[in-house]
């Protein structure tokens, strides 16, 4: 994950990740057959770690608008060259060059997120803490509104630092979700 984050996929051997990780490039290729293969796993296992967080997070004891801010904490990148979002966009630049089963695993991640958050929003509503929305369609708009941000914070866009981030996010929160 950090050679991938360091340098990009582009400049990514595998011979040379195999010198950093001991190993052969073709024992590499053997269990990962493809830099594509080996992508994909990294997030998957960086979505795995990340995935145990979200749900410490939302299985905490406190109101719904606090589980959702912390959400959104873990999902937004911590700063320009975030390595999990690193994955993400490296991914998402590929992405023609992958096949449907590999899109599928992507589907999976992407929708690990989506049920959480469309949880957390019917919760919020059934307790009176949300306004009662459609939480599929809310949901759906919210992820692709913190891809958006995440982008931009990922990429290090002027204007877009996670704290700034952050406070738009928490303000269309506001105005689209208090009760």
């Amino acid at each position: 994950m950090a050679a991938i984050a360091d340098d990009g996929l582009e400049k990514l051997t595998m011979a040379g990740l195999g010198r950093e990780v001991g190993m052969s490039s073709g024992h590499l290729l053997y269990y990962f057959h493809s830099k594509d293969e080996l992508l994909l796993r990294t997030l998957e296992w960086s979505e795995e770690q990340l995935g145990v967080e979200r749900r410490s997070a939302l299985a905490r004891q406190v109101p719904v608008r606090e589980r959702l801010d912390a959400f959104v904490r873990l999902y937004v990148p911590q700063a320009p060259g975030d390595p999990h979002w690193t994955l993400w966009l490296e991914l998402w630049n590929r992405v023609r060059a992958i096949d449907d089963a590999a899109r599928g695993r992507l589907l999976d991640i992407e929708l690990s997120w989506h049920r959480d958050l469309v949880a957390l929003l019917v919760e919020g509503a059934s307790r009176g803490e949300l306004r009662a929305v459609d939480a599929e369609r809310i949901a759906t708009r919210i992820r692709a509104l913190l891809d958006g941000f995440s982008t931009h914070v990922a990429m290090g866009l002027p204007g877009s630092d996670r704290d700034q981030v952050l406070a738009h996010i928490g303000d269309f929160f506001d105005e689209t979700l208090n009760a």
